[in-house]
């Protein structure tokens, strides 16, 4: 019992309710001043014209939204859509929803009515043996149990309230709803959301995690030393290097501050000399090599590679510590091409499966180029390809 009467509870069957009879109020105000047939057909050939108008999806989209869902922006709301008829499928729509609704809404207010007039008449024909009239539906008779079917058609029409109000909100949703063509606009929209996310993730691993590794490298490395002169550069190393990390991590706050503003002033291969340099104070022996004209490399490849290169140095302080490392970057045949390559750890080769070097591959992968990350021959290489078109 509790359950059914759940419904009766909640503000949004009500203001159903008072949606469906919104649909038939102007309607009804013609039949007042004239009660023909084309007075009905003029009314339904008007609305299927205003159902042409762009500008009233907006004002459908509103009022379905807050009366039919009970919410502007989320849950089944966001369903459906409040922007202007683009397409004529969508004006097409809008004629057949205005349609649905003046009828919907002129069958089950009268219907509805006729309930409640019937429920009227047999209380009256119980008790004084006289009609109230009005109803379709003739009560005859003078008797008792009249008053006791009474309750029936108010039931009836409290269900009829309930059902009519899941049905509009039904047929809200497919006729207000986007269609095809914005389905696949939103969605190509949360993908390059969510891919806008997956990259600034990785910025901040990249940016972040090289800092934080040549931190712990500096600091372990002065105190092993015991040298006031080795652990000044240790701090200066430190310092630089945590500065320009704040520097990486303020670009990314701002993109996520603001959505529309894209990422400027990311550090490219132009300025790979402050990775390497930051290698060497940590204790890698980097032996580097530049050939051909990095400075005309795009400027998308030549920021993925600075992360490239980024993350390849942070895995060798990481994972081998102050060894060789050989780099080697070349701009030719319209390619740009990383190797990094170091001594492998004494601890084994690894499972070549981490978060970073999954990160070198997928930014890769991302500007058509491929990566190869792994043992060769003793040593530890990341080989990069990236087209410059």
């Amino acid at each position: 019992m509790v359950r059914m009467l759940r419904p009766f509870t909640r503000a949004v069957t009500y203001t159903r309710w008072l949606h469906l009879s919104m649909a038939v109020v102007w309607p009804s105000l013609w039949l007042f001043i004239d009660e023909a047939w084309w007075t009905v057909a003029t009314a339904t050939v008007l609305l299927g014209l205003a159902g042409l108008v762009p500008a009233m999806r907006v004002v459908e989209g509103f009022q379905a939204r807050l009366l039919l869902t009970g919410h502007r922006d989320t849950g089944a709301g966001a369903e459906i859509v409040v922007a202007p008829s683009a397409t004529w499928g969508d004006r097409g729509r809008m004629v057949v929803w205005l349609e649905a609704r003046l009828f919907l809404g002129a069958l089950v207010s009268h219907l509805a009515v006729q309930l409640l007039l019937l429920a009227v008449d047999l209380v009256s024909t119980a008790f004084s043996g006289e009609r109230a009239g009005g109803a379709w539906l003739v009560v005859t008779g003078h008797h008792w149990w009249h008053a006791v079917l009474s309750p029936l058609p108010l039931a009836l029409a409290a269900a009829l309230v309930v059902g009519a109000g899941h049905l509009v909100t039904a047929i809200a949703l497919r006729l207000l709803g986007p269609s095809p063509a914005e389905r696949l606009a939103a969605l190509e929209e949360r993908t390059e959301q969510l891919l806008e996310r997956t990259r600034i993730a990785r910025e901040l691993h990249d940016s972040i995690g090289h800092a934080l590794t040549v931190a712990v490298v500096q600091a372990g490395a002065a105190r092993a030393a015991g040298d006031p002169a080795f652990t000044d550069r240790a701090l200066g190393a430190i310092e630089e290097t945590g500065r320009a990390a704040l520097e990486d991590l303020e670009r990314v706050l701002g993109v996520l501050r603001e959505s529309g503003k894209p990422v400027s002033g990311r550090p490219t291969l132009a300025e790979a000399d402050r990775l390497l340099d930051s290698a060497r104070a940590s204790g890698a022996k980097v032996d580097a090599e530049v050939t051909g004209p990095v400075e005309t490399v795009p400027g998308p490849v030549s920021r993925e590679g600075y992360r490239i290169l980024q993350e390849s140095l942070t895995n060798v302080l990481r994972h081998a510590g102050a060894v060789p490392v050989h780099v080697r970057v070349r701009v030719a045949n319209g390619t740009l091409v990383l190797a990094i390559r170091n001594p492998l750890p004494a601890g084994g080769t690894g499972s070549g499966r981490g978060s970073g070097l999954r990160g070198i591959r997928e930014r890769a992968a991302l500007l058509g180029g491929r990566a190869r990350t792994g043992p060769v021959e003793g040593d530890w290489q990341v080989h990069a390809e990236l087209p410059l078109s």
